[in-house]
């Protein structure tokens, strides 16, 4: 018989294609780790890579294979996963993916309250772009993320948390009050700042003012933390989401405008895989990342993870939220 052992090889030369890059991930020597494919392929009768010098192409039935190792990787992690945490909710580790556009906003008040109401869980964090955490979490190696709603892929399956709306930062000499909200059109692309391609935001941003192109800014940067100065020192504007501008707002140098009703936003939400085991946990993560934030939509956060998606479909209607 195969082994989860050389399925797992057999994952990491698949998103490498490289045998010592493999190797390195795995921790074991490279000549272990290439006896091991050998074996698969031997025990399977079928070639599963092109070994080429300085590279490795899979063939393919590699390719296939590949996608069904991962799946079944997948699922042997969610089964020792059930072992662990059926008893006890929000216990052990928990692989916890979070965008950039959130992470440094909203992770200063949900880790306490997790390590208050939950001292055995320990939360361990990764943060990067939408694409690579959804990449993560179908193979297995984050258990939940939490970012813009909605996810297109029918292996995932979503819990909305709260509405994000909007606000125009500008800087502090700009002569529009902030008490008085301004419509979305009162945007001026040609001195809007966005992150840069890869961020869901700048999608978002694109997506509020309807009918521009990304060429039409010149100006992007890596973190919204680094937008916020470019609008402070006086080079353009950009979107804020509600739960970076309560931060940002302490920021003597620029300015925040609400826009008009219906303001312009996103759905935060949860996304984990349809076969995880530990949906209780993430329902129960939900209600402390509201509770946490103190946020009025607490009561519109849904704690049955069977009709998760369902009730994210619903609630993104009624809303009518920017689209990721």
């Amino acid at each position: 018989m195969i082994t989860l052992k050389q399925l797992r090889y057999f994952g990491a030369v698949a998103r490498h294609r490289h045998f010592g890059r493999a190797a390195r991930e795995c921790a074991v020597s490279q000549p272990a780790l290439s006896m091991q494919i050998r074996d698969l392929e031997a025990r399977l009768g079928v070639e599963l890579v092109e070994r080429r010098p300085g590279e490795v192409a899979l063939t393919p039935a590699g390719v296939e294979i590949a996608r069904r190792a991962a799946d079944l990787l997948a699922g042997a992690r969610d089964l020792v996963d059930f072992a662990r945490h059926h008893t006890r909710p929000l216990s052990g580790t928990l692989r916890l993916g979070v965008i950039p556009t959130l992470a440094p906003y909203v992770l200063p008040s949900v880790l306490p309250v997790l390590q208050r109401h939950h001292p055995d869980l320990t939360v361990a964090l990764r943060e990067t772009r939408t694409r690579n955490l959804l990449d993560e979490l179908g193979r297995g190696q984050i258990d939940v993320v939490m970012l813009a709603l909605p996810v297109a892929q029918p292996e995932i399956e979503t819990l909305p948390l709260f509405e994000d709306p909007f606000v125009l930062a500008v800087p502090t000499d700009d002569p529009r009050p902030a008490a008085v909200p301004i419509e979305v059109q009162a945007i001026d692309r040609d001195t809007l700042i966005l992150l840069e391609e890869g961020h869901c935001l700048r999608d978002q941003a694109l997506a509020v003012c309807a009918g521009a192109t990304a060429d039409a800014f010149g100006l992007g940067a890596t973190s919204l933390a680094t937008v916020v100065q470019l609008v402070a020192s006086g080079y353009g504007t950009t979107l804020l989401p509600r739960v970076a501008a309560a931060i940002e707002r302490d920021n003597p140098r620029i300015k925040l405008l609400r826009f008009v009703a219906p303001e312009p936003r996103r759905t935060i939400g949860l996304a984990f895989r349809r076969t995880s085991p530990r949906k209780a946990d993430f329902s129960t993560l939900a209600r402390r990342v509201v509770e946490a934030l103190g946020l009025e939509t607490a009561d519109r956060v849904s704690i049955d993870p069977a009709r998760a998606t369902e009730a994210g479909q619903a609630d993104r209607m009624s809303t009518d939220p920017v689209p990721v």
